[in-house]
């Protein structure tokens, strides 16, 4: 993935001359497992070791992946236990949440499961928006401008008819002498409940934009089939089967880089590309 190119080069048209599609995305999980210090890498590429609550933190960046420019807003919520009646309707609205833990943490992985069962509760929702969308002969995109025709959610919902992308990121993989939770284990607990998989590093910037990219990827691939008609892929995905929608493409960005590969290896903090080994077997899912 590319950050957009400066207006410095008259010669070429810029990629944000695009009309940017828009993509929310909500990252939660437990408190201090580094969600605040994922979001600022990617927007500020900026890290701090300093640890400070966050309530709600609301982000806008743009991104272009694949040719085209996406406009990402992204809410960094709560995530100590007393602020979590603190969530808001919106924040179940996102297209993709971003469910973080810390490998050195078992109980932050844990925690994940209130997060996953608010998802997949609306992931309900939103299935069964679509259901009656598809009764009433409305195709998807005229079902989402007709969203309070729609509405079926407890908490007022938001009358969306395609399923939330759900993405696990395991944070802090720089600390492999403290690790607690199993990179095998962190795959296992997201392809069950039909969750994307990542280890990423903050501090040491492993995995942060590709982990993004990837969600861009899958929401922008559950809109396609559900454009197309093929809700059964993502249902299956939305209802936590062990389906991806699809394999990470080798190519991430105009560059043609393969994703996931940069990390410290087992046996040393350097960054590498390595072919082989931990790093190559768990980039992602």
């Amino acid at each position: 993935m590319s950050l957009d190119p400066s207006m410095a080069g008259h010669g070429q048209q810029p990629h944000n001359q695009q009309i940017p599609i828009p993509i929310s995305i909500t990252i939660c999980g437990d408190g201090g497992c580094g969600k605040s210090s994922i979001t600022l890498r990617l927007v500020r590429s900026q890290w701090t070791s300093e640890y400070d609550p966050t309530i709600e933190d609301s982000y806008s960046l743009t991104r272009h992946i694949d040719g085209q420019t996406y406009h990402l807003s992204l809410t960094d919520t709560a995530g100590q236990e007393e602020y979590r009646g603190m969530w808001a309707s919106s924040n179940l609205g996102a297209d993709a949440f971003l469910m973080v833990y810390d490998i050195t943490s078992r109980d932050s992985l844990d925690a994940l499961q209130y997060f996953d069962d608010l998802v997949s509760m609306e992931a309900e929702t939103r299935l069964d928006n679509a259901d009656r969308a598809r009764r009433a002969g409305l195709s998807p995109a005229q079902a989402n401008n007709n969203s309070s025709t729609f509405c079926t959610s407890a908490t007022g919902g938001t009358g969306k008819t395609i399923p939330p992308v759900k993405m696990v990121a395991g944070n802090k993989c720089d600390l492999q002498e403290s690790r607690q939770v199993p990179a095998a284990a962190g795959l296992e607990w997201a392809r069950s409940r039909g969750c994307g998989f990542m280890e990423t590093s903050a501090r040491l910037e492993v995995n942060i934009e590709e982990t993004f990219a990837l969600i861009v990827r899958r929401v922008v691939e559950a809109r396609r089939l559900a454009e197309t008609g093929l809700m059964e892929s993502i249902e299956m995905n939305a209802r936590g089967m062990t389906k991806p929608l699809s394999p990470i493409p080798d190519s991430v960005n105009d560059e043609k880089r393969t994703p996931g590969l940069r990390g410290p290896s087992l046996n040393g903090g350097r960054i590498g590309r390595p072919r082989s080994g931990f790093w190559h077997r768990f980039r992602c899912w």
